[in-house]
């Protein structure tokens, strides 16, 4: 037998012939250009639906309230030039006494700018009082009586009242001097406010209409370019007071006095049950109790009373919630008597829409913390094709913030289109307040109680002009630091999306890590800078 040589056998690998590639594992690992997708070795259980499901009646919540703010937009473009005119004008023998109240607590730097601006109202001396309402338990005491003694000495109608105890905070001291009042009209202004000499004799004609209770005037700001947040706060406010004051108080439906730049009937407020602190925006209370009684108000679009934006964040963040707890306790406690009330269903929806802006903060926290698992299981699944619903449904949310406020700027300013590219960063800090806001909304839920937080002011009128230094400033608590994580979260968010190609979320996305990035560090910086001032 000859010898067999080794290479004569066969490789034994060469004999299997080769598998093909299993097409569930082709698909898994996107073969041919296609994107790599798992869903096939996964599949969705009911924490998948259970996310999928929260995060759709989420946006489709907030695109309802989206479609609330078109409303209010197109209410606006049809009666802006619907300007309220007086019944008749008083004669300058018959002008009704007005009583010019003015709440202060801790003003140092802003009550003598105050006064002096009041002291200057171009009405009859005869016919004005002057209350300066100080419950300050500082140098801004000292400051008042000596200007109310300078001005009394030079024949003006002007005291000063002090309470034994600071009950009721700002609506104890307007029932205070209300008390005390001897004008059949009130006007009411806060001390960051600069009213100008005709401000008064802009809305006294308005109350020859025997069923008008209130006029409010439009806030202007003196600071509204100190600096980037002050710039978005302008935009913010106009938003409120060009779109929604206009669109609600010309188109039949209730609107709120803001708290200052307006004034009252005093049987107005007598009747419809006086100043009452058993919520935190005594100002919206008593607006809705009085039109429930039937009072007419007027809303001045085209007049405006300049005032003082807050310059630093955590400041901004504590109106921001008092007003947010606010609006939501005089929810609680009227709603009943509203929707019990004859009034049509459309101002009544349009009150339920109001009172219950502020408890969508909640969701939008929710929200955030649901993007990524609903990333992931959209990809494990295979479920792009559901960009198709949610982009739609987003870009609808944040078209009616655009339009809101920026027909606002529109409306208001010739140089427009240079403020519109804040609108973005509008939109962003909107939604950073979600954690501050959700806050207030929970302790309104939970009927938590909290003191007046009141907004310092700190006389700053152009560029120059220092803060950090002063008194009443705020620093920050825990808060920015837990919008920061939401910062840092949306970062691997962002990540996450586009390493697995879903960019039709990232531009919504980036508005959500900008907006928790600049509230944040906005707060930190500035609280760190006003710590390092006051060492």
């Amino acid at each position: 037998m000859g010898e067999v040589g080794f290479s004569s056998f066969a490789n034994p690998v060469d004999l299997v012939p080769p598998e093909p590639i299993p097409e569930i594992v082709r698909r898994v690992l996107g073969q041919g250009g296609a994107r790599p997708n798992i869903s096939y070795l996964y599949h969705a259980d009911a924490f998948d639906w259970v996310v999928m499901g929260t995060y759709f009646g989420i946006l489709l919540l907030l695109s309802i309230y989206g479609l609330y703010r078109f409303r209010l937009v197109y209410l606006f473009l049809r009666y802006r030039h619907y300007r309220p005119q007086p019944t008749r004008m008083f004669a300058e023998d018959e002008l009704p006494g007005v009583t010019v109240q003015l709440p202060i607590y801790n003003e140092m730097y802003v009550v003598e700018r105050l006064i002096r601006a009041v002291i200057q109202l171009e009405y009859p001396r005869d016919r004005l009082e002057i209350q300066v309402l100080d419950d300050s338990t500082d140098e801004t005491s000292e400051i008042c009586r000596r200007l109310v003694e300078r001005y009394r000495a030079e024949g003006y109608d002007i005291v000063h009242l002090r309470r034994g105890e600071r009950r009721g905070f700002k609506a104890g001291a307007l029932a205070y001097g209300l008390s005390r009042a001897r004008g059949e009209l009130i006007a009411i202004f806060d001390a960051d406010f600069i009213p100008r000499p005709d401000c008064l004799r802009k809305m006294v004609h308005y109350f020859t209409d025997p069923q008008v209770g209130m006029v409010q005037m439009r806030w202007s700001y003196v600071n509204a370019d100190y600096n980037l947040l002050t710039r978005l706060q302008q935009i913010m406010l106009d938003g409120h007071f060009v779109v929604e004051q206009t669109a609600r108080s010309r188109s039949g439906g209730f609107f709120n006095f803001n708290g200052t730049a307006g004034m009252w009937r005093r049987t107005a407020i007598e009747w419809s049950g006086g100043w009452q602190h058993d919520t935190l925006a005594e100002d919206t209370d008593l607006s809705y109790r009085a039109q429930l009684f039937g009072w007419k108000f007027v809303y001045l679009l085209e007049e405006d009373v300049p005032s003082e934006l807050p310059v630093d964040m955590n400041a901004f963040k504590v109106q921001q919630r008092r007003w947010a707890k606010g609006v939501l306790q005089v929810g609680f406690k009227l709603i009943g008597r509203i929707f019990r009330s004859p009034l049509p269903w459309s101002v009544k929806l349009e009150l339920f829409f109001r009172f219950t802006n502020n408890a969508n903060a909640p969701l939008v926290i929710l929200l955030s913390l649901l993007h990524w698992p609903v990333l992931i299981a959209r990809f494990n699944q295979g479920w792009f094709h559901l960009l198709i619903l949610d982009v739609p449904i987003l870009l609808f949310a944040t078209a009616s913030v655009i339009a809101f406020y920026g027909v606002a700027i529109w409306h208001l300013y010739p140089d427009w289109k240079r403020q519109a590219k804040y609108l973005p960063l509008v939109m962003a800090v909107g939604i950073g307040l979600a954690l501050n806001n959700a806050r207030a909304a929970m302790e309104a839920f939970l009927g938590v109680r909290s003191p007046f937080a009141r907004t310092p002011k700190f006389k700053i009128e152009s560029r120059r002009d220092e803060w950090k230094g002063k008194r009443y400033t705020f620093r920050h608590d825990l808060t920015p630091f837990f919008e920061l994580a939401l910062a840092a979260y949306f970062v691997f968010v962002v990540s996450y999306a586009a390493q697995m190609r879903i960019y039709g979320t990232i531009p919504f996305l980036v508005l959500f890590f900008l907006g928790y990035a600049v509230t944040g560090a906005f707060s930190v910086i500035q609280g760190r800078a006003v710590a390092r001032a006051t060492r």
